[in-house]
């Protein structure tokens, strides 16, 4: 199955982006989320990936959640990749925004960051969700 590749102005200039749908365990249920892969200059050019892990708090965990970036979502995470020095005009390689380097400084209504695809020790993402939506 193909990625649908969507398009989005910010400040100016064109980005591509896609956003796969995974499950992220946790010790106690499953979460929604979403690798977001962004271009600013092409399919060629420095990438930006971030796993979003989905805030909903459901009681049928992954299995209900419909949580999926809205362009909005998708702005803020690439103002804030950019802020944080993401230039997307060299070709090749990827800058991901991690968990443990942005994720206390990234803020999402919807969205959390989530090192759990990537690393099976990374906090675990339950215990994330419950915390952010008791704030």
């Amino acid at each position: 199955m193909s990625s649908r590749l969507r398009r989005l102005v910010v400040d100016g200039r064109e980005f591509t982006w896609s956003g796969r749908i995974l499950q992220v365990a946790g010790e106690r249920d499953c979460h929604r989320c979403v690798r977001l892969r962004i271009w600013g200059a092409g399919r060629n050019s420095r990438a930006l990936q971030a796993d979003l892990l989905s805030r909903a708090v459901l009681p049928w965990g992954c299995a209900t959640d419909s949580e999926y970036p809205h362009p909005a979502d998708v702005r803020k995470v690439i103002e804030y990749a950019l802020s944080r020095g993401w230039d997307p005009v060299p070709a090749g390689g990827t800058f991901f925004l991690s968990e443990a380097e942005h994720g206390s400084a990234f803020e999402s209504d919807r969205f959390l960051l989530t090192d759990r695809l990537r690393d099976a020790a990374a906090p675990d993402p339950t215990t994330r969700v419950l915390r952010a939506f008791d704030e």
